[in-house]
Formats: structure tokens, C-alpha cells, sequence
């Protein structure tokens, strides 16, 4: 079928809406029609070539939208089924066999291998093969090729067009406080970046009953923000150093700590703000992929310190999601106020209002969907 999709030709370039043709799905795969796409990080960092991923190719992988076809022996879904898009896994190595899909042993291949397993292309521009696959879905489309294996059936009253974030961004930030770090009630956390990973981790240590939420932000409207969604202290990191601004709010350091930053020294700095037994949870990917963790090898004996990396919040997406939208159905889990939405044909302004820190989370939504902030 014809398609209109937002085509990255070279590495730092902007996003050109192309004419492309996707395929029919295979085995496996579905069909989605695509509602609303948000804006990650991930997706600039590929197009901007500090990830792997061939082009001209088709970024996007917060997709959500409505089956319109299923490929061969397809039965979780079916068509008219409303889904969430999230990421792409084998489901036969050992992990995915232990229901942690997040550290698949291949995901690589599967997230950013540009083209089925086979080696065949999903999309084409004139009988030509593109950059697709990404995360299994390119969902920075009208319609995207996704698989059984990575779509998530939700409600027909669910907020369709906002919700493809809970596949990726706010699935790994309040997965980390709620999966990977199971972060105690009336603990102390530490989030370092108050972007959508970490103001999803804030909502979720608020509905894990956190004693002290404690948000490291320069952007002053973020810093209101994450208060309005359950942070109990906001941190101005240019105020002075981070470990003694953190040791006002808990003397004895935070219980746990989220980086999203991708930033070394900021790490550091947080590592002085530890309490014992403390644990560290690295989320952000860092610019320059041989960036490395000093660590005191003494201090993090004596404090007992734990440091884990964290993929996806350690998230099996058909378990976690559904979770975090019953949550959200009552009330406690408004990940929504995170997003902003614009039409998905200004996606190069919206690339450029993300990167100003005009807004949190930009879902890109297509025409007849309702625009809200």
C-alpha cells in the first residue's frame, strides 16, 4: 500500500514527508494505522548517525493506532483492534524466555537492523529499499509494519492517539522505579534530567508512595512541573553542588537514584549523594559512546552501593502497560500531562521545539486527531 512517511536521508539533516510503499504484512507481522507517534530522543539520536541504522530509512517507535491488517497465524490482534507499538525482541533466547524481552539477545538486530530478519525491507520509494524496522515498527508514518510480538491491545476508551509513549519513554522511566529498582514506600529517589523518563519516574514514585522525590532540572518549567506530578523537591543543578543541595532535602543521602542525563559528571556528582545501600540506575544514553563511571571503588564498598543499567525498564511491554493504563484510569498515573501534540507534518518544528525545551514529550499526530498541551 501508499504511504506517507517522514524520510531521513543523511545524518543531521532534517525529515522529508516522502511517498513510500509498504509492504503487505508477512508472518507475524500487522499492519497499523497510526494515530499519534512520539518524539524520542532515540529517534534523533539514529537519524543523527550516533546510533546505528541505514539510510535514507524511516525512524519512529512510539507508535499507536488501529490494526487495519494481520499477516499469517496473527492471533493476538486483529483487525480494528486498538494497540500501543512498543519494542521488537525474539522471543526464544533465554531472556525473552524468562519474560524479560528488554535485554534480548538480539535486540540490536531487531531494533536497529533496518529490515526484517530476512534481510527484506519493509518500505520501498520506488521499488528501492529504505532504512525500516526500527524498533520493528518506523511508526513515523501514516501506517507501519509491526509485529505480534511487539503490539500491545489496549482499551477502545483509551487515548489512543497519546498513548505510544508507553512503549518506549514512560514505560522505562516508570519501569525502572516500579521493576528494576523496586523503590520502597517511603524511600528516598533521586532523578537526574526531568524529561520524560525521568518526570515518568517521578509518577511512578509517587504512586509507589515515595517519602522523597528530589528532580535535578536546569529548566525552571520543568522543575514546576515534575512538582505538579508528585515531585517533593525540585533542584536548580546550577544552585551549587549536587550532593549538598541533595543532603538538605535527606541528610542521609537518597535510597535510590535514576539517571537520564547520559551525562558522566552529573552521575558523579550524584554518586556523593548516596545513602548506604543505595541504588544507581543508568537510563540515559550518553553522547559519546565511550563516556565511562569513575567510581570509588572503597566508597561504593562501605555505602553498599548497587549500579545497574536499565533497558526499557525492565519492561515486558504486554505485562506493564496494561498496568500502567489502569493506573492512569484511575487517576494515578496522569502520564498525559507529559504531552504535547502537533501535526505530524511539522515534525521537523517539532524536533526543533524538543530540542529548546518548549515541551516534554511531542506526540506527532495525524489529521482528525484532537491536538491538546
Amino acid at each position: 500500500m501508499d504511504i506517507t512517511a517522514a524520510v531521513a536521508t543523511e545524518p543531521g539533516g532534517d525529515f522529508t514527508l516522502q511517498r513510500l510503499t509498504l509492504d503487505d504484512p508477512g508472518p507475524g507481522e500487522v499492519v497499523v494505522e497510526i494515530a499519534g507517534v512520539g518524539l524520542c530522543h532515540t529517534d534523533l539520536a539514529a537519524k543523527d548517525g550516533h546510533l546505528p541504522f541505514p539510510l535514507p530509512g524511516v525512524f519512529g517507535h512510539e507508535g499507536s493506532g488501529v490494526v487495519t491488517a494481520v499477516g499469517e497465524s496473527v492471533t493476538k490482534v486483529g483487525v480494528g483492534d486498538k494497540v500501543v507499538l512498543s519494542f521488537n525482541s525474539c522471543g526464544d533466547c533465554r531472556e525473552c524466555r524468562r519474560g524479560e524481552p528488554a535485554y534480548c539477545h538480539e535486540f540490536m538486530a531487531y531494533n536497529f537492523g533496518g529490515a526484517r530478519q530476512d534481510g527484506r525491507s519493509t518500505l520501498h520509494r520506488d521499488g528501492q529499499p529504505l532504512g525500516s524496522e526500527f524498533f520493528g515498527q518506523s511508526s513515523f508514518a501514516t501506517h507501519a509494519i509491526a509485529h505480534e510480538r511487539n503490539v500491545v491491545k489496549v482499551p477502545d476508551d483509551a487515548p489512543l492517539a497519546v498513548l505510544g509513549p508507553l512503549g518506549c519513554g514512560v514505560q522505562t522511566g516508570a519501569g525502572a522505579v516500579m521493576n528494576s529498582m523496586d523503590c520502597q514506600p517511603g524511600s528516598a529517589l533521586l532523578v537526574l534530567g526531568g524529561g520524560s523518563v525521568g518526570l515518568s519516574a517521578v509518577l511512578a514514585g509517587a504512586v509507589r508512595e515515595l517519602a522523597h522525590i528530589i528532580v535535578v532540572e536546569p529548566h525552571a518549567g520543568r522543575r514546576d512541573l515534575a512538582l505538579a506530578l508528585g515531585a517533593t523537591h525540585v533542584l536548580d543543578p546550577a544552585a551549587g553542588p549536587l550532593a549538598e543541595q541533595v543532603r538538605t532535602v535527606v541528610p542521609d543521602g537518597a535510597d535510590y537514584a535514576i539517571d537520564t542525563t547520559g551525562i558522566a559528571d552529573v552521575l558523579q556528582q550524584a554518586m556523593q549523594a548516596l545513602a548506604h545501600r543505595a541504588t544507581v540506575g543508568i537510563i540515559g544514553v550518553p553522547a559519546d559512546p565511550e563516556a565511562a563511571l569513575a567510581l570509588n571503588l572503597i566508597q561504593a564498598q562501605v555505602l553498599g552501593v548497587r549500579v545497574i543499567g536499565i533497558v526499557e525498564g525492565d519492561s515486558d511491554p504486554d505485562v506493564f502497560i496494561p498496568q500502567l493504563l489502569e493506573l492512569h484510569r484511575t487517576g494515578r498515573f496522569p502520564f498525559d500531562k507529559l504531552v504535547t501534540t502537533m501535526p505530524f507534518a511539522r515534525i521537523n518544528e517539532a524536533v526543533a521545539a524538543q530540542h529548546r525545551g518548549d515541551a516534554v514529550k511531542i506526540v506527532l499526530v495525524h489529521e482528525g486527531t484532537q491536538e491538546q498541551s
